[in-house]
């Protein structure tokens, strides 16, 4: 399966400039594009419906063509489902890790 590392994920409970609130997770995220690092900051509602692992470690997420073909066998958190219009996402654990797959559709390429 063909990956393209996009970014880390960290979480946060402080507000960050150009925060996107994805309505499905109650999460507040930042666009990765705009740091230097390619860093994700996440900021978790407290009603949240995110499982705990996902709201208590950093992620790694790639950008994948197949979602279906890139969690089959995998120990699903979270998902697939659409974070914003044009990007469907799925959280896996894999090896410890908690791992974000990302697949953009419809003309959108990235998240800001």
């Amino acid at each position: 399966m063909k990956k393209a590392f996009h970014h880390t994920g960290v979480i946060t409970d402080q507000s960050h400039p150009g925060e996107i609130y994805v309505e499905a997770t109650r999460v507040w995220v930042t666009s990765p594009e705009s740091h230097p690092h390619r860093i994700e900051f996440l900021r978790f509602e407290p009603d949240s419906p995110v499982c705990s692992l996902i709201r208590e470690r950093c992620h790694t997420a790639y950008v994948v063509e197949d979602l279906d073909a890139a969690i089959k066998g995998a120990t699903v958190l979270l998902g697939p489902f659409e974070a914003l219009e044009g990007l469907q996402v799925v959280f896996i654990e894999e090896d410890g890790a908690v791992i974000e797959y990302m697949k953009f559709s419809s003309g959108r390429t990235s998240i800001g």
